[in-house]
């Protein structure tokens, strides 16, 4: 067999910050493909969110995520000389420093290779919603 590529990019609604599950539309990305056995590549086209793989089972978890992350960068201008473009902006940099933008997740019998409880989630930093891009990049056969 020789390895193919797909490529496809989502367009992910955020309602501000939070969490915004995005497991299912990779995973049809995954299955548009024809890929059986591979890796997924994804990449979040933004530097005030971010990419994460966490539970999916209780809800707390997340809560506890956001709550922690405003803890480690809070929304404090006298913080940062970084503040042109609101009190969350330089805070939703730190914390995407800190999720990550980019997930390289196995693909095994056409899926994600995700454990039981693991979802893929875009990271929204920032207060107001936002539309984010996420590029699936997939090499595999």
């Amino acid at each position: 067999m020789s390895l193919r590529q797909h490529q496809a990019t989502l367009d992910v609604q955020t309602r501000g910050t939070g969490f915004v599950d995005v497991t299912a539309q990779v995973d049809g990305v995954v299955r548009d493909s024809g890929i059986d056995s591979g890796l997924a590549t994804l990449f979040l086209q933004h530097t005030s969110a971010g990419l994460t793989i966490q539970e999916n089972a209780d809800p707390d978890v997340l809560r506890d995520l956001t709550t922690h992350l405003e803890r480690l960068a809070p929304r404090d201008t006298a913080l940062y000389r970084h503040t042109m473009e609101g009190p969350d902006d330089m805070p939703a940099h730190i914390r995407s420093t800190l999720t990550g933008v980019s997930l390289t997740i196995p693909v095994s019998d056409g899926r994600l290779a995700l454990g039981t409880w693991q979802a893929v989630y875009v990271c929204e930093h920032r207060a107001s919603p936002h539309r984010r891009r996420v590029v699936v990049h997939l090499l595999g056969e």
